[in-house]
């Protein structure tokens, strides 16, 4: 049993990939903050779209940007870091300059920037990852992976602050919003290229010698599976519980909003000290604990959500809190173990396939959850609480049986 990690914060940021990186790391997310939960507004405001049109453009750009992992995938495992970090930031200086640059009515321009915004969402998670296992190691590459996160959901929650104020002041004020998005991924790509980190392409063939192919490493078939399972966490705060509170509950706007801020501030205060402390224990048993943790959340949703008297509502969005911790805790290990348990040859198309894992999770939770709701609680938290416990369950149950047997004794 590994002990608790401690960090300094200067040995921190050097493991996310130094400042210039961490700042390059902010300034996206301020960038994406603005633009991504406003993008449909963009298309039907200043653009003149329908919803469904403008809707079906940004599916299709995630969709492509999913198919585009496995080439991110190679172009990491050919040694690329900060190259394919900053590649996924320019993409979306692109499609932020179509954007810019589409008439009224242009669903054609629209799609092509909802395209090169999918790509480069996408491929940034999987390219920032495998930049913090190349500078970073073991216990102190998680704590700097989980440090990350939390600076991003900072930069997302003060982006989407500004943007919001942005809001009242029309097709103008969004127009400005998008030309203030592009200069921040601008600004991004270029302080992430200047870092010039690379991998070793022949150092990590020598180290993975005898893996054999370059399918799933053993261990990681039943997270892949998992992980879809597990990503709808991360709309429960921005789907579901909106969903139940205003049509089930019929609660104030103010609640889902509350919960939502909520979210974001747990996740920014506790993401590090949560996955350090946590860091005693095998990351498979961490990320098997967070899937008990998420279940045990949703069965609350569901006892929470029967309560009378008007106290569903305050009960909701206490239960709330605990949800948040087990996307906490298993945000601090699912990556962490990838990171672990694939081959160094192998880490980026690794990271690629738990990425399109992540994406077809999160594509495909909404339309999950809004089928499932209109049926009762019952039916929504119980059926999401069975799926993440089984799904719990394979995590756990599945050996760490990779090749590099100091991986298997961390994972």
């Amino acid at each position: 049993m590994a002990t608790t990690t401690r960090i300094r914060p200067r040995a921190l940021v050097r493991a996310s990939g130094g400042p210039r990186y961490a700042v390059a790391l902010a300034v996206d997310a301020l960038g994406t903050g603005m633009l991504r939960p406003f993008l449909l507004l963009y298309g039907m405001k200043v653009l003149g779209l329908s919803a469904p049109v403008a809707g079906a453009a940004m599916t299709a750009g995630i969709v492509v940007g999913l198919a585009c992992t496995p080439v991110v995938g190679r172009w990491l495992d050919r040694g690329a870091r900060s190259t394919v970090v900053a590649a996924s930031m320019l993409v979306r200086v692109l499609g932020v300059a179509l954007l810019l640059a589409a008439p009224a009515g242009s669903a054609g321009l629209f799609a092509g920037a909802a395209l090169f915004l999918g790509i480069g969402n996408q491929a940034w998670p999987a390219a920032h990852a495998a930049l913090v296992a190349t500078v970073a190691r073991g216990r102190e590459r998680d704590t700097a992976l989980a440090a990350a996160r939390a600076l991003r959901n900072a930069g997302l929650g003060a982006g989407g602050l500004l943007a919001a104020a942005c809001l009242a002041g029309g097709t103008g004020a969004l127009r400005a919003l998008a030309a203030g998005t592009a200069a921040a991924y601008l600004a991004a790509a270029a302080l992430a290229w200047s870092v010039h980190v690379r991998a070793d392409p022949a150092g990590d063939a020598r180290e993975g010698a005898g893996d054999g192919g370059t399918g799933p490493a053993p261990g990681m078939r039943a997270l892949l599976a998992a992980n879809v399972v597990y990503v709808f966490c991360l709309n429960v705060p921005e789907v579901a519980l909106p969903l139940v509170l205003s049509t089930q509950l019929h609660a104030a706007p103010v609640w889902p909003a509350a919960v939502f801020v909520a979210n974001t501030v747990l996740v920014v205060t506790l993401q590090v000290p949560v996955t350090a402390a946590l860091s005693r224990f095998s990351r498979r048993t961490v990320l098997a604990l967070s899937g008990v943790l998420l279940a045990a959340s949703y069965a609350g949703f569901l006892a929470a959500a029967s309560l009378g008297g008007g106290w569903a509502v305050p009960a909701v969005a206490a239960v709330s809190v605990p949800c948040t911790l087990g996307e906490i805790v298993y945000a601090g290990s699912a990556t962490a173990l990838v990171t672990a348990l694939a081959p160094a040859r192998v880490l980026g198309r690794a990271l690629a396939r738990f990425q399109l894992s992540t994406g077809f999770g999160l594509a495909v939770s909404p339309a999950v959850i809004t089928t499932l709701a209109p049926h009762g609680p019952a039916v929504l938290w119980g059926g999401l609480a069975a799926a993440t416990l089984l799904s719990a369950a394979a995590v756990a149950a599945e050996k760490d049986r990779a090749r590099r047997p100091d991986l298997c004794r961390a994972a």
